[in-house]
């Protein structure tokens, strides 16, 4: 791949890759044919792991131990011709082991027997409509109503095979495992009615299941944001067996930045005709996005800027002089704009006539690469699996009634331009939704769609009424100072190889020029390491090698009139086959790379590669069975991983200044290695430049303004930070506030970020964030102290392994704060644990309920 996974789409990977191994193994043991579903929030990056997946499938892959399947052909089905264009695109884009002829897009001229082994072939819905050329001919349902008639189906000219005479000859190849994948899998799977269930099959359908003589796809892999209805379809109509479902955490992918934080809406305060004010609303905005992107790609000296766009969503019949109005006022407010730089996407794909503006259309997988185009109009087509990471504004004239086009639409335009978040600055990771013709009851029911229930868009935060604030200036750069050296930690990574993330921050070191050939570096201490290894465990490796070397068994020897039966053990000389077998699961434990130029390095001692080449080929194959017989051994994978781990951890310390001055998008591939770890690892806060803050809240209907607080790091113009907090948060602000040598205070988000303190913790098995509520910055002798308060909830379920996470973050890090308390409620007054003391941290640890330290006497009331 030429992309890092993120450790979700990882997971996602392999996940998906045991699916496709038992599907093939049922289809060819059993005859049995499979399905399962992946679904990811939009912007989670579903085509790039299947794109892996793919990689692995066609070619093995180490990492996911995984061996190819040599027959394995993959049609990628969708219901949109340039959906799967851009699919195919990214695809491209995104592995450097698939090539260009290998993803086949099936046209009205194909016509082979069978498809191809280790190609990915594409084919869209009015592909397999009954009119189309591909089809004609071999329609299964019209050749049965036509079986025996005097006039049978023809074939157009020249065609041998049609589309159905491929699809079942490939699946009848023993040879041959034919996978179909659903792009956008809830379409066409909608449930049929008792009255309906006579009626002539969708095309997807006809495919899953099959139809007259062509049989059902064998594996049936659905993706989708939404599979709800995929996988009741396959439920119902009970011809494969149903596989695990592979689900990615959508916590977990707003923790990557690859989609947007925020979402703001802008709507009329009180009834009227608002379409040209929030028109040059939206202007104001985009003006001001590009402004801030070109201005943070000269901050970090980057050669690519990027364009922001509106898009103008309009109803399905738009009125052209209404449009035509919007796009005066568009120009007017901002005149820097071209005249050329309006485009649209309706279907009739013809020139389109705004008032007195002629726009072009423009293919929808081509206007995220279009620059030019900077207001783009669209109805409602452009929210099936279309994506344009630069569309940062949206003003919709859809009604309110039209909630869930606007909601499918907001649903594509939430991917981070540059594929990560931009650290510490809001303003770009946001995007923006106006709604001249919505009330404010129908914008909290898009919010609801937009963040709970199946057709959930994003799980970032979605603000109505917001302000902007910035750094107080109030804050000196010594307050800044400590916030950002406060110790975060990341989210560990379940199946983390400290050799894969040594190598990573190799390659990154040496890329920037800040360690010279630390690839090579790298290879020689894990080889120096393995020496070492090799030398404290000779007799175990020795017996070990043995073992690669020789295939032993048992012959059972039957008396056929005795009715008795023995064994004998016999002993043969292993086989090239096995030896690889062996040195490749070796290959696994040490990671390929280094297994391979750690062959390289044993060989060299034996033999020198120019002077005596067949010599150095038998040194070579000796030098395989040493490093499979060290895969055998038990202790080398803790001792490797140790070393490994030790060497990444020490350029990490030694380089971190260095590292800390690179460019944000040199810092973030960093900071994705720092994360490649089986364990939490600590890394700094960014300072935040801006952020949105609500400043209105609905009771039941009511609509009040959050209270003003002074005294936060963060404030508007006036110096001011909205913020609504219950009685206990009210409480611990205002004490911590009236204590001695207060300066400042910072409300944590709750939302992944580089701003934003997260504590790793333990919750049925699987690492989890969580993020205290309050720091407290305070002056004490000459120098700024950091206070970290949190209140605790003792009512939730994972209330103890919390407060177990926050104990364990305080045992870590004693000198990085002056206090550390968590504070709850008993029986109505508040009561404080004090982490950093030895026995509470222990007590925490040991405990069964929270309640009950609280309540003890290692807890005092809060004063």
């Amino acid at each position: 791949m030429k992309f890092t996974l993120k450790d979700y789409q990882r997971d996602a990977v392999r996940d998906s890759l045991n699916n496709l191994r038992k599907a093939r193994r049922l289809w060819h043991g059993e005859a049995d044919k499979t399905a399962f579903s992946l679904t990811a929030v939009t912007g989670a990056g579903k085509t790039v792991m299947a794109a892996a997946t793919f990689e692995a499938l066609f070619h093995g892959d180490d990492e996911f131990n995984f061996d190819a399947d040599p027959g394995a052909v993959v049609i990628w089905f969708s219901d949109d011709p340039s959906l799967n264009e851009q699919t195919r695109f990214r695809i491209i884009e995104a592995s450097d082991r698939i090539n260009y002829t290998d993803l086949v897009v099936v046209e009205n001229t194909f016509n082979r027997p069978k498809f191809e082994a280790r190609k990915i072939y594409f084919l869209n819905t009015q592909k397999l409509g009954k009119n189309s050329l591909l089809v004609r001919g071999h329609d299964p349902e019209e050749l049965e109503a036509k079986a025996g008639s005097t006039f049978p189906a023809m074939r157009p000219d020249l065609r041998a095979y049609t589309i159905w005479d491929t699809i079942q000859n490939t699946i009848e190849d023993p040879d041959l495992t034919l996978y179909l994948v659903l792009d956008e899998a809830h379409r066409g799977m909608g449930a049929q009615t008792a009255a309906s269930q006579n009626a002539k099959s969708t095309i997807v359908q006809r495919l899953i299941n099959g139809v007259g003589s062509v049989p059902g796809i064998p594996a049936v892999w659905g993706i989708s944001a939404t599979v709800e209805r995929f996988n009741k379809a396959i439920e119902s109509a009970g011809r494969h067996i149903k596989l695990p479902n592979v689900e990615v955490d959508p916590v977990k992918v707003q923790e990557s930045g690859l989609i947007k934080d925020t979402i703001l809406l802008d709507i009329p305060d009180e009834a009227g005709d608002f379409d040209t004010v929030l028109v040059r609303r939206a202007t104001d905005k985009l003006k001001a996005s590009t402004r801030a992107w070109a201005a943070y790609a000269k901050q970090q000296q980057e050669a690519h800027v990027v364009v922001p766009l509106m898009v103008l969503q309009v109803p399905n019949t738009p009125d052209p002089d209404e449009i035509g109005r919007a796009l005066d006022t568009i120009f007017e407010r901002y005149p820097e704009l071209p005249a050329a730089s309006v485009a649209h996407v309706f279907g009739d794909h013809v020139t389109q006539r705004f008032g007195n503006r002629d726009v072009p259309y423009i293919e929808p997988q081509r206007v995220e690469e279009s620059i030019w185009v900077r207001v783009l109009i669209a109805k409602d087509a452009i929210s099936t699996g279309w994506d344009c990471p630069r569309a940062e504004v949206m003003v919709s004239f859809r009604a309110a009634s039209d909630k869930t086009h606007i909601t499918q639409l907001l649903g594509r335009l939430v991917r981070s331009p540059l594929a990560r978040r931009i650290p510490g600055n809001d303003r770009l990771n946001a995007v923006d939704c106006l709604l001249p013709k919505f009330n404010r009851k129908a914008v909290e029911q898009v919010v609801d769609a937009l963040t709970t229930g199946s057709e959930a868009a994003t799980p970032g935060r979605i603000l109505i009424d917001h302000v902007e604030v910035q750094p107080n200036p109030a804050a000196s750069a010594a307050v800044w100072d400590v916030f950002e050296a406060l110790p975060s930690q990341t989210r560990p990574q379940k199946g983390a190889k400290p050799a894969v993330r040594l190598t990573a921050l190799a390659h990154e070191l040496a890329s920037d020029g800040i360690l010279a050939g630390a690839g090579a570096l790298a290879h020689a201490e894990m080889h120096a390491a393995l020496d070492t290894f090799q030398n404290d465990n000779a007799d175990k490796i020795t017996t070990k090698r043995r073992s690669v070397l020789v295939v032993d068994g048992k012959t059972v020897k039957a008396d056929m009139q005795g009715k008795g039966r023995s064994l004998e053990k016999f002993w043969e000389d292993a086989d090239v086959a096995v030896i690889d077998d062996a040195y490749r699961r070796a290959a696994r434990l040490l990671s390929p790379s280094i297994a391979h130029s750690y062959v390289d390095h044993l060989a060299a001692k034996e033999a020198d590669r120019e002077g005596d080449p067949e010599a150095y080929l038998e040194a070579i194959v000796e030098a395989r069975v040493t490093v499979a017989g060290l895969g055998l051994v038990m202790e080398v994978q803790a001792f490797f991983d140790a070393e490994a781990d030790k060497l990444a951890k020490a350029w990490l310390a030694k380089y971190g200044t260095q590292i800390k001055a690179l460019s944000d998008d040199r810092q973030e591939s960093y900071r994705q290695i720092i994360e490649m770890s089986a364990e939490p690892q600590d890394v700094g806060l960014v300072k935040p430049e801006a952020r949105y803050e609500a400043t209105r809240a609905d009771d039941n209907g009511k609509i009040t303004a959050l209270p003003l607080w002074e005294g936060h790091l963060l404030c508007d113009e006036a110096g001011k930070y909205p913020a609504e907090l219950n009685d206990w948060e009210r409480t611990v602000v205002e004490t911590e506030a009236a204590r001695a040598g207060f300066i400042f205070w910072y409300r944590n988000p709750q939302q992944p970020g580089q701003s934003s303190l997260g504590i790793a913790y333990v919750d049925a098995d699987q690492y989890r964030i969580v993020r205290p509520d309050f720091l407290f910055f305070a002056e004490e002798d000459g120098k700024i102290v950091v206070d970290l308060v949190d209140p605790h909830s003792l009512h939730l379920a994972d209330s103890l392994p919390k407060l177990q996470g926050l104990a364990r973050y305080a045992a870590q890090h004693p000198d990085a704060y002056r206090r550390i308390e968590s504070v709850a409620a008993v029986k109505d007054k508040l009561r404080v644990l004090d982490l950093k003391r030895l026995d509470v941290q222990e007590a925490v640890a040991s405990a069964k309920d929270p309640l009950s330290l609280f309540g003890s006497a290692l807890a005092d009331d809060y004063l």
